[in-house]
């Protein structure tokens, strides 16, 4: 398997791994391959991104643009500053000049600089972008590149690769390579070894101890920082759908003065759960700092369901069973994304929540000290009961119905992970052959239901949205 977990859970910014932090990274990486081709960005005089599919019909409310615009000036999605975006998108737009890499100064206006082809596609992926860089002797450099899903992106007749990681990295022998469970199962059996330990051995193939678990904490860190972050805030999403933030007002409705809940009911953790969820989708449908895990659409489910890990089930050694939970929950990931796609514009939200519903629900077994067996049970479970969910947020944007989506699908995850726990670890279907059905159900969707905005609820809810137009 050539991924990491740190490819499965990458540090952005919202609202979209795939119409967000994958433009801003491949608008980055066409400049640098200017660079590194032709030496500087000297002789450019202009530059243009087209962009089509997908990221056409619903980019503007997925913040495309302003992703695309970002890359450029050479801002990354883990390094700009969520509360500085819109200061540095209105300052180039005013004075109608790109600093591109933020050094060399280009004319630019959204208007005329950002083209938007939403009645075709390019053909390799539904999320295509075409950069154009105009040289000063009237020649042009052009590049194509992919936005596959949780941030990944691919150039036109590449492999799929993480960004931003070295190639060599990717090459590096691991100890368990895997590409189906299978394998992985055959690989516990042999060894004696739990799928989280398989997991870390490959990461220290890559790196040391304390960098793997140095980085699986600042992980948490920030998925931790998300959750107070949006329990805390009120206010409207932006978008024109005018939707109002919940998460804070349920958390305060669901806690008395003195921070003890009211109305103890047996659910009311589980409701937690749900506000936890929403509150990190609300942060990333405001542009806020997120955990693409593995998408930024369903970015609220692994972090819900790790802290109710670590808050309502009483671990012994809650800070190894948070990095067990993070590193089996990659595992799964790495496989849909192998053999299927995390990408909703490519097999629909079964790829999105269904995904992360599995990976929470394997990642909560592992963490619980369950074996291999039920590790793969409760995220077969878990993305057996998506299969078929279509991607279709109204007036384009990560909101309705996915923030409410993600709190569900924290939900799902543990009960898929209770089930798992409850039996031998024998199921009837297994996690490849679902995977493998979840790929198929994705060919055989409708376009309109992959993330364009043009069927479902998208269309069956009346909206004066101007980013749906």
């Amino acid at each position: 398997m050539d991924m990491s977990v740190f490819d499965l859970f990458k540090i952005g910014i919202g609202p979209s791994s795939s119409h967000t932090v994958g433009p801003m990274v491949a608008a980055r990486r066409f400049l640098l391959d200017c660079v590194l081709e032709y030496g500087s960005l000297d002789e450019a005089v202009g530059v243009e991104a087209h962009l089509y599919g997908s990221l056409a019909l619903t980019g503007v409310g997925h913040a495309t643009d302003k992703a695309v615009i970002l890359g450029l000036m050479g801002e990354t999605p883990q390094g700009i500053d969520p509360g500085s975006v819109e200061d540095k998108l209105a300052e180039a737009e005013l004075d109608g000049v790109l600093r591109l890499l933020g050094t060399k100064e280009v004319p630019f206006a959204m208007r005329t600089g950002l083209v938007w082809h939403k009645g075709s596609s390019l053909p390799e992926h539904p999320n295509g972008m075409r950069f154009v860089l105009q040289l000063r002797d009237g020649s042009v450099i052009e590049r194509i590149f992919y936005s596959v899903g949780g941030g990944f992106i691919t150039a036109a007749g590449e492999a799929q690769r993480a960004p931003e990681v070295a190639a060599a990295s990717l090459a590096t022998p691991v100890p368990f390579p895997f590409s189906t469970m299978v394998d992985l199962l055959a690989h516990g059996r042999e060894h004696g070894i739990t799928i989280p330990h398989m997991l870390r051995a490959n990461e220290l193939a890559r790196m040391t101890e304390a960098e793997l678990d140095a980085g699986l904490d600042k992980i948490w860190q920030v998925m931790c920082d998300c959750i107070a972050h949006g329990l805390v805030t009120e206010g409207q999403l932006p978008g024109g759908l005018n939707v109002k933030r919940r998460a804070a007002t349920l958390w305060k409705q669901a806690h008395c003065v003195e921070g003890k809940r009211v109305n103890e009911l047996p659910h009311d953790s589980t409701h937690q759960v749900t506000l936890y969820a929403m509150a990190v989708n609300e942060e990333n449908a405001a542009g806020g700092r997120v955990v693409t895990a593995p998408t930024n659409g369903a970015a609220g489910i692994i972090p819900a369901v790790v802290r109710y890990y670590a808050e309502d089930c009483r671990p012994t050694n809650a800070v190894q069973g948070i990095r067990d939970f993070l590193l089996t929950s990659a595992a799964i990931g790495m496989l849909c994304k192998k053999n299927a796609s995390i990408s909703g514009a490519e097999v629909g939200c079964q790829g999105e929540v269904g995904v992360a519903c599995a990976m929470a629900a394997a990642g909560l077994v592992a963490a619980l000290g369950g074996s291999n067996e039920q590790i793969e049970n409760a995220a077969e479970i878990g993305i057996e009961h998506h299969l078929g969910m279509t991607c279709d947020p109204i007036g384009g944007l990560v909101q309705i119905p996915c923030i409410e989506r993600n709190g569900m699908g924290a939900i799902k995850a543990i009960t898929a992970a209770s089930l798992a726990l409850k039996g031998d670890g024998t199921h009837f279907v297994s996690l490849d052959n679902v995977i493998e059905t979840m790929r198929q159900t994705g060919a055989d969707m409708q376009v309109k239901y992959k993330e364009t905005s043009l069927g479902g609820l998208a269309i069956h809810v009346v909206t004066v949205n101007h980013a749906a137009c």
